[in-house]
């Protein structure tokens, strides 16, 4: 054990006294190259642009941040530029996407009216964060009334809410139905602390992003306000003052359409240019949503400046596969775009997905190179860490002896070493639809956790570091230009690569007590899909060894049909059909396993749901993956999938 422990660390790169650190996979003049073109005051200065906007799926905001991308892409030079566009009418259904309606919002202000003077608390023209999104037009004036959290119907009780205002700690959709829909409330005021990390509340002027319903018919206007503000007006509220609140709000769902712009670099080889390594992100979010997620959306448009400009200088040659880059809204935007344009998913061999890729040290920001889901084995990840481990060695030699050849440094940047984390899959952003059984492909991801400001009005373009734009834009240019040459000549270096991979896997899982068996599978999953990318096949789920030896067991297949995850963006498929076919939530959607929740078991159960596995070995990997669950549990959400038609 200890020997693995030390060769992993050796052979992946942090070695202190390393004398040199020649590049992984590609020739050193390409890396060279690569490094001396990205820029990260170009990324930046790209995201200084998108945040101006507020991107909620299907607004003007988002339709204006699309056209820059678009445009940025066209004068580097990329191909078939195109801004796709997709009916969202709340009616229409993507696999298991339902289309969210378009929404905008052009008024929405928040005021205390006392002693005859007005008192702004919110206005959506100076921070549109102010305004959940989803808020419904309104002209109300009325008292407000604090109902604590607001889930429950105690939180109600003794209160009069009918036509009032409600204080609450929940996220708005959460209350809704119950604050508006049951009670009568016109209206939520939330001081919502999602996406909580160590230092949730350490500044309570934060104000976080706020959603309510898409589908619901309780449909109601909801504002966003800091910890400081709601504990103010909580204490005026404990002394018995009242407090008269005026909203307005000009705002509304209406039908509209996903807009997704996609770009390309030609491929070279006749054999191999209809397949595409691609690029993904999410355009979407609040403003500023400068780390969350214009960082990601700018990174890969600068790789794409990168390889586009090297190639037609004559200093990169043309990949052998083509090169595709997607700036979608978040989840629901892949989800649509896979299953209405099924091509694309064909041609796709892996992806390079990056969210939240540029956060500063004043963040607190993580930087992690995420594994793929155990349920799809595959080398990819293995070379995106790679380049990673290079640039972890390099930006360290640097930082600790002022001497590094390729520190990846951009002028405006920090000097800090990079310490990214090759770390186990978790889920939350458009890789899990990738890797997602219905798609099967493959989805290096970068991303930044955790960040003190995400989903605040303090997500700025101030805490973004150009220097980490720079070496994200390195990982993802290299891995993705490596991946669309690959071939058997590769091979070799990259079974190096896999060996380092699998050294820190198998410190993970010891530490965390993986069972040997689905461990010795996967592995075996990996090196297989070396040939089945170089042979244009979708990388194999894994198969169970013992599966042959159960014949008597019932065992588990997806349906073809519906494609996607079940729980995507504003729309849950699963409780949707359960509810309708009257099943009651299965236990596993609400258990918490040593390193994963309900979402990760059940995602990785339908995953694993491949025909060869019976309900004893689904449950044997998830064990693997995600520690101890009662397989009782399992049985029972399996058998949900059953009952709404998405196993057989």
């Amino acid at each position: 054990m200890r020997t693995s422990v030390f060769l992993c660390i050796s052979l992946a790169g942090g070695g202190v006294f390393a004398a040199a650190n020649p590049p992984p996979l590609l020739p050193a003049p390409v890396v060279s190259a690569l490094a001396d073109e990205l820029s990260g005051e170009t990324a930046k200065r790209n995201l200084e642009g998108l945040a101006r906007f507020h991107r909620q799926r299907g607004s003007q905001g988002f339709h204006s941040a699309a056209e820059l991308v678009a445009e940025r892409a066209r004068a580097y030079g990329l191909s078939d530029v195109q801004t796709l566009q997709f009916p969202a009418d709340g009616k229409i259904n993507y696999g298991t996407q339902r289309s969210r309606q378009a929404w905008d919002a052009d008024v929405g202000e928040l005021a205390e009216i006392k002693d005859g003077a007005t008192s702004p608390i919110a206005s959506y023209a100076a921070e549109p964060i102010v305004l959940a999104e989803d808020s419904e037009s309104a002209d109300v004036t009325t008292d407000l009334v604090d109902v604590g959290d607001g889930l429950l119907d105690g939180d109600y009780a003794g209160k009069d809410v009918k036509g009032r205002i409600v204080l609450v700690a929940a996220q708005p959709g959460e209350v809704q139905d119950l604050a508006v829909g049951k009670y009568g409330a016109a209206g939520i005021l939330s001081y919502a602390q999602n996406q909580k990390t160590a230092w949730s509340g350490e500044n309570d002027n934060l104000i976080r992003w706020g959603h309510l319903d898409s589908f619901t018919t309780n449909k109601t206007f909801a504002f966003m306000v800091s910890l400081r503000t709601a504990r103010v007006l909580q204490e005026r509220l404990r002394h018995r003052e009242t407090i008269r609140l005026h909203a307005v709000v000009r705002a509304g769902q209406h039908p509209g359409f996903y807009e997704i712009v996609t770009a390309r670099i030609p491929g070279s080889d006749p054999q191999l240019k209809d397949q595409e390594i691609a690029f993904s992100c999410h355009l979407d979010h609040q403003r500023p949503g400068a780390n969350d997620n214009a960082s990601g959306c700018v990174t890969i448009l600068e790789a794409a400046r990168t390889l586009q400009k090297m190639i037609g200088d004559g200093r990169l040659a043309r990949p052998a596969r083509s090169i595709r880059f997607i700036w979608p809204p978040e989840v629901e935007g892949t989800v649509t775009l896979l299953n209405a344009r099924p091509e694309f998913a064909k041609r796709i061999k892996a992806v390079v997905h990056m969210d939240m890729v540029g956060g500063g040290p004043e963040t607190k920001a993580v930087f992690h190179v995420t594994r793929g889901p155990r349920s799809l084995p595959s080398f990819v990840h293995d070379v995106a860490w790679a380049f990673a481990a290079w640039v972890n060695e390099e930006s360290y030699q640097f930082a600790a002896t002022d001497s590094a050849e390729h520190p990846l440094l951009a002028p405006e940047g920090g000097r800090e070493p990079q310490r990214a984390m090759y770390s186990a899959y978790t889920m939350g952003s458009d890789h899990d639809v990738y890797q997602d059984s219905s798609f099967a492909i493959p989805a290096i991801y970068l991303n930044d956790w955790p960040d003190r400001y995400i989903h605040t009005n303090f997500d700025s373009a101030a805490n973004i570091d150009p220097t980490k734009l720079k070496r994200a834009a390195f990982i993802g240019a290299a891995a993705g230009y490596f991946l669309a040459n690959f071939s058997s000549h590769d091979v070799v270096a990259t079974q190096r690569a896999v060996a380092i991979g699998r050294l820190m896997r198998e410190v993970s899982d010891m530490e965390r007590q993986a069972p040997e068996g689905p461990r010795e599978e996967y592995e075996r999953g990996v090196l297989a899909s070396l040939d089945s990318f170089n042979a244009g096949a979708r990388p194999a789920a894994m198969r169970s060894a013992v599966s042959a030896q159960v014949e008597h067991a019932h065992k588990y297949r997806r349906r073809a049909q519906p494609r996607g995850q079940l729980v995507v963006f504003g729309y849950d498929y699963f409780a949707d059909h359960a509810k309708a076919a009257g099943i009651a939530m299965p236990k596993l959607l609400s258990y918490d396993g040593n390193w994963g929740g309900g979402e990760e078991y059940a995602y990785e159960a339908l995953n694993f749901a491949d025909g060869s596995r019976d309900v004893q070995q689904i449950t044997d990997e998830l064990v693997a993956e995600y520690g101890p669950v009662p397989l009782e549990m399992v049985l029972e959400y399996l058998t949900a999938l059953q009952k709404i038609r998405v196993v057989d």
